[in-house]
Protein backbone atom coordinates (compact mmCIF):
# COMPACT_ATOMS: atom_id res chain seq x y z
CA UNK A 1 0.00 0.00 0.00
CA UNK A 2 1.56 3.15 -1.33
CA UNK A 3 1.54 6.10 1.03
CA UNK A 4 -0.06 9.47 -0.53
CA UNK A 5 3.12 11.56 -0.03
CA UNK A 6 5.77 8.98 -1.43
CA UNK A 7 7.45 9.66 -4.64
CA UNK A 8 6.39 6.83 -6.94
CA UNK A 9 9.10 5.40 -9.09
CA UNK A 10 8.35 5.93 -12.45
CA UNK A 11 8.57 2.79 -14.80
CA UNK A 12 7.89 1.32 -18.60
CA UNK A 13 6.28 3.35 -20.66
CA UNK A 14 5.51 6.23 -17.97
CA UNK A 15 8.86 7.35 -18.77
CA UNK A 16 8.64 10.10 -21.47
CA UNK A 17 12.17 10.40 -22.84
CA UNK A 18 13.22 9.78 -26.21
CA UNK A 19 17.18 7.92 -24.69
CA UNK A 20 17.84 7.12 -20.93
CA UNK A 21 20.96 4.68 -19.85
CA UNK A 22 19.91 1.49 -19.24
CA UNK A 23 21.58 -1.03 -16.11
CA UNK A 24 20.65 -4.30 -16.84
CA UNK A 25 18.62 -7.16 -15.07
CA UNK A 26 22.01 -8.58 -13.49
CA UNK A 27 23.29 -5.07 -12.47
CA UNK A 28 25.56 -4.48 -15.91
CA UNK A 29 25.62 -1.15 -17.56
CA UNK A 30 24.31 -1.55 -21.01
CA UNK A 31 24.69 1.83 -21.97
CA UNK A 32 22.70 4.90 -23.64
CA UNK A 33 19.70 3.72 -25.86
CA UNK A 34 16.54 4.92 -27.14
CA UNK A 35 13.40 3.99 -24.54
CA UNK A 36 11.72 1.42 -26.47
CA UNK A 37 14.82 -0.89 -27.30
CA UNK A 38 15.22 -0.52 -23.11
CA UNK A 39 11.66 -2.02 -23.07
CA UNK A 40 12.15 -4.54 -25.72
CA UNK A 41 14.64 -5.65 -23.38
CA UNK A 42 12.97 -5.56 -20.44
CA UNK A 43 9.76 -7.26 -22.05
CA UNK A 44 12.25 -10.05 -22.92
CA UNK A 45 13.70 -11.12 -19.62
CA UNK A 46 9.71 -10.60 -18.49
CA UNK A 47 10.34 -7.53 -16.49
CA UNK A 48 10.24 -4.02 -15.78
CA UNK A 49 11.91 -0.81 -16.64
CA UNK A 50 12.13 1.55 -13.73
CA UNK A 51 13.53 5.09 -13.70
CA UNK A 52 16.15 5.10 -10.61
CA UNK A 53 17.74 8.48 -11.42
CA UNK A 54 15.39 10.52 -13.10
CA UNK A 55 18.06 13.51 -12.39
CA UNK A 56 20.70 12.43 -14.83
CA UNK A 57 20.63 13.63 -18.60
CA UNK A 58 19.64 11.02 -20.28
CA UNK A 59 17.84 9.40 -17.26
CA UNK A 60 18.97 6.18 -15.70
CA UNK A 61 16.98 3.03 -15.70
CA UNK A 62 17.05 0.08 -14.35
CA UNK A 63 15.03 -3.77 -15.81
CA UNK A 64 14.24 -4.91 -13.06
CA UNK A 65 10.96 -7.02 -11.56
CA UNK A 66 9.19 -4.40 -10.06
CA UNK A 67 7.05 -6.38 -7.74
CA UNK A 68 9.87 -8.56 -6.31
CA UNK A 69 11.89 -5.01 -5.86
CA UNK A 70 8.86 -3.43 -4.04
CA UNK A 71 8.70 -6.15 -1.73
CA UNK A 72 12.68 -5.96 -1.03
CA UNK A 73 12.06 -1.72 -0.27
CA UNK A 74 9.28 -2.78 2.10
CA UNK A 75 11.18 -5.03 4.41
CA UNK A 76 13.88 -2.95 4.42
CA UNK A 77 11.83 -0.24 6.04
CA UNK A 78 10.39 -3.01 8.34
CA UNK A 79 13.49 -4.06 9.18
CA UNK A 80 15.54 -1.32 9.87
CA UNK A 81 14.39 -1.49 13.55
CA UNK A 82 16.91 -1.78 16.82
CA UNK A 83 19.45 -4.24 16.82
CA UNK A 84 18.97 -6.91 19.81
CA UNK A 85 21.63 -4.93 22.17
CA UNK A 86 19.43 -2.07 22.06
CA UNK A 87 16.01 -3.49 23.24
CA UNK A 88 15.81 -3.01 27.26
CA UNK A 89 13.99 -5.37 29.09
CA UNK A 90 12.84 -4.98 32.64
CA UNK A 91 13.11 -7.57 35.81
CA UNK A 92 11.12 -6.32 38.25
CA UNK A 93 11.13 -7.41 41.85
CA UNK A 94 9.03 -6.46 45.25
CA UNK A 95 10.51 -4.86 48.65
CA UNK A 96 9.00 -8.30 50.13
CA UNK A 97 10.36 -10.64 47.34
CA UNK A 98 11.82 -14.13 48.63
CA UNK A 99 15.29 -15.23 48.24
CA UNK A 100 14.13 -17.79 45.81
CA UNK A 101 11.86 -15.53 43.46
CA UNK A 102 14.81 -13.16 43.15
CA UNK A 103 16.75 -16.55 42.02
CA UNK A 104 14.29 -17.02 39.57
CA UNK A 105 14.25 -13.14 38.36
CA UNK A 106 17.95 -13.56 38.48
CA UNK A 107 17.70 -16.62 35.78
CA UNK A 108 15.32 -14.71 33.60
CA UNK A 109 17.87 -11.71 33.58
CA UNK A 110 20.40 -14.09 32.74
CA UNK A 111 18.47 -15.43 29.44
CA UNK A 112 17.93 -11.35 28.23
CA UNK A 113 21.58 -10.48 29.40
CA UNK A 114 22.89 -13.80 27.05
CA UNK A 115 20.87 -12.47 24.23
CA UNK A 116 22.70 -9.49 24.47
CA UNK A 117 19.89 -7.02 25.78
CA UNK A 118 19.99 -5.27 28.15
CA UNK A 119 18.19 -5.51 31.13
CA UNK A 120 16.57 -2.67 33.47
CA UNK A 121 16.37 -4.34 37.48
CA UNK A 122 13.65 -2.23 39.24
CA UNK A 123 12.78 -2.53 42.61
CA UNK A 124 8.69 -1.38 43.01
CA UNK A 125 8.42 0.58 46.34
CA UNK A 126 4.93 1.45 47.54
CA UNK A 127 3.27 3.01 50.41
CA UNK A 128 5.63 2.76 53.51
CA UNK A 129 8.28 1.11 51.37
CA UNK A 130 9.02 4.10 50.09
CA UNK A 131 11.07 5.33 53.24
CA UNK A 132 13.09 2.37 53.54
CA UNK A 133 14.73 2.63 50.23
CA UNK A 134 18.40 2.23 51.63
CA UNK A 135 17.28 -1.79 52.70
CA UNK A 136 15.10 -1.48 49.34
CA UNK A 137 18.70 -0.89 47.57
CA UNK A 138 20.56 -3.68 49.65
CA UNK A 139 17.93 -6.27 48.03
CA UNK A 140 18.56 -4.95 44.50
CA UNK A 141 22.15 -5.26 45.44
CA UNK A 142 21.76 -9.16 46.60
CA UNK A 143 19.67 -9.27 43.20
CA UNK A 144 22.56 -7.99 41.72
CA UNK A 145 24.83 -10.48 43.06
CA UNK A 146 22.43 -13.84 41.75
CA UNK A 147 23.02 -13.08 38.18
CA UNK A 148 25.49 -15.24 36.56
CA UNK A 149 26.68 -13.58 33.45
CA UNK A 150 29.30 -11.82 33.80
CA UNK A 151 27.49 -7.35 33.10
CA UNK A 152 28.48 -4.08 32.98
CA UNK A 153 25.97 -1.32 35.43
CA UNK A 154 25.16 1.56 33.32
CA UNK A 155 25.73 4.05 35.89
CA UNK A 156 24.43 3.89 39.58
CA UNK A 157 21.20 2.97 41.07
CA UNK A 158 18.66 5.40 40.45
CA UNK A 159 15.88 6.33 42.29
CA UNK A 160 12.24 6.98 40.75
CA UNK A 161 9.14 8.02 41.70
CA UNK A 162 7.83 4.03 42.07
CA UNK A 163 11.17 2.67 43.26
CA UNK A 164 14.54 2.32 42.79
CA UNK A 165 16.40 0.36 39.70
CA UNK A 166 19.73 -0.34 37.89
CA UNK A 167 20.68 -0.66 34.18
CA UNK A 168 23.31 -3.66 33.04
CA UNK A 169 24.31 -4.63 30.20
CA UNK A 170 26.72 -7.73 29.33
CA UNK A 171 30.02 -7.70 29.81
CA UNK A 172 32.23 -6.63 27.05
CA UNK A 173 34.47 -10.10 26.36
Amino acid sequence: MQKPYERRLRLNNQIRVPSVQVIGPQGEKLGVMPMHEALKIAEQNSMDVVEVGPQATPPLVKILDYGKYQYQQERKGKSGGKAPGQEVKTVQIGFRTGLHDMQIRATQADKFLEKGHRVKLEMKLRGREKGMVPLGRTKLQELTKLLMIPYEAEGTMTSFPGGIGILVKPAKK
